[in-house]
This record gives C-alpha cells, sequence and structure tokens, in this order.
C-alpha cells in the first residue's frame, strides 16, 4: 500500500535571524522569523509526511507553545516525524517539494539539502527532489516578505518496501533523453 500527503508552510523574513532551508544555512542578510529555526521546507516535508499517515501537522506534536522547540533545528523534528512513522510500519518512498522564494538564489545549496533530508529519512538521495522557483515579484512572497515551501511525500508499508524502486538509474531522465523544443 502507498500513501500520499502534501504539505506547505511560510514563515516571515526579518533581520538578526538565520535563512535555514532543507537544513542547511543559506547565506542571507535576513532569516525566517518562527519559532524552531522556521525551516518552512523542512515543515513542509514533516506535514506532507504526517499527513501521508494521517497523524495531523507539525503544530500538532511540536507546537510552538512549547518551549523544548524554540530555535530547535527541525531536521530535528523531521527526525522525530520518521519515528512515528517507523512505529507506525510505515517507509518513506518519495518526497518533491519547492521553495518559492524571491531571493536568495538557492540553486547552489538545493544538493546539500537533498543530502541532508534523505539521510534524516533514511532513502537514497534519488528519493527526494528539491526545487526552487520565484514568485516573478508577485504579492508578499515576491516583495520577499517571507518563504513558503510545497511538498508532495509518499510512504509504503514498511513490509513492501522491498518491491519499490525510487530513483534506480533506468528511471531517471537524461539530458540526451528531453526532446527540444521547437518554437
Amino acid at each position: 500500500m502507498i500513501k500520499a500527503g502534501m504539505g506547505i508552510d511560510f514563515h516571515r523574513l526579518a533581520a538578526g535571524r538565520r535563512l535555514v532551508l532543507g537544513g542547511v544555512e543559506v547565506q542571507s542578510d535576513v532569516g525566517l522569523v518562527g519559532h524552531s529555526d522556521a525551516d518552512v521546507l523542512t515543515h513542509a516535508i514533516c506535514d506532507a509526511l504526517l499527513g501521508a499517515a494521517a497523524l495531523g501537522d507539525i503544530g500538532r506534536h511540536f507546537p510552538d507553545s512549547d518551549p523544548q522547540y524554540k530555535d530547535v533545528s527541525s531536521l530535528m523534528l523531521l527526525q522525530h516525524v520518521l519515528g512515528m512513522l517507523q512505529r507506525r510500519n510505515w517507509q518513506v518512498n518519495n518526497v518533491d517539494a519547492c521553495v518559492i522564494a524571491q531571493a536568495p538564489q538557492l540553486a547552489p545549496y538545493i544538493p546539500e539539502m537533498v543530502t541532508r533530508l534523505s539521510g534524516i529519512l533514511q532513502v537514497g538521495e534519488g528519493a527526494v527532489n528539491v526545487k526552487a522557483t520565484t514568485p516573478e515579484g508577485l504579492g508578499p512572497l515576491g516583495r520577499a516578505e517571507g518563504i513558503a515551501a510545497q511538498a508532495v511525500a509518499t510512504l509504503v508499508a514498511a513490509d513492501e518496501a522491498e518491491d519499490i524502486v525510487v530513483g534506480d538509474k533506468d528511471h531517471q531522465t537524461q539530458e540526451d533523453d528531453v526532446p527540444d523544443v521547437v518554437d
């Protein structure tokens, strides 16, 4: 059995905070405001995983009213979510996530985000995809007032996981496989 979930998160940007996305500190003059490290990418992934297992959301399990989560690394929260899934016989199958930010440029940081997230989730890097897009100057995100992230995740029952392969070389798109676009 495969189950799917989705997650979304938003945080405001402010001076005096670190910008952490996918567990990676991103060079920036501003950071995200939140009770934890405010890592919107990891929060969206947590919510997608919790949703797939019908376990509510990140706020239910790690409330911002609880002082033990003040400035905590969101990777630690993700590790706790993975433990909840494993205790219920679920294993992460794959994660696909997108960060929506006007700035800074995130492409140089994405490989390290994938490495850190896949390590916590105990899956190969081919099972975690992170991408970034810009809102093209539209709305609060386009005015660089905040950053958002969306994620979709699938889970598989741990006893069925051996039968499902994600990210193997036969199913990855190579540049040569993509047809040229004709105007």
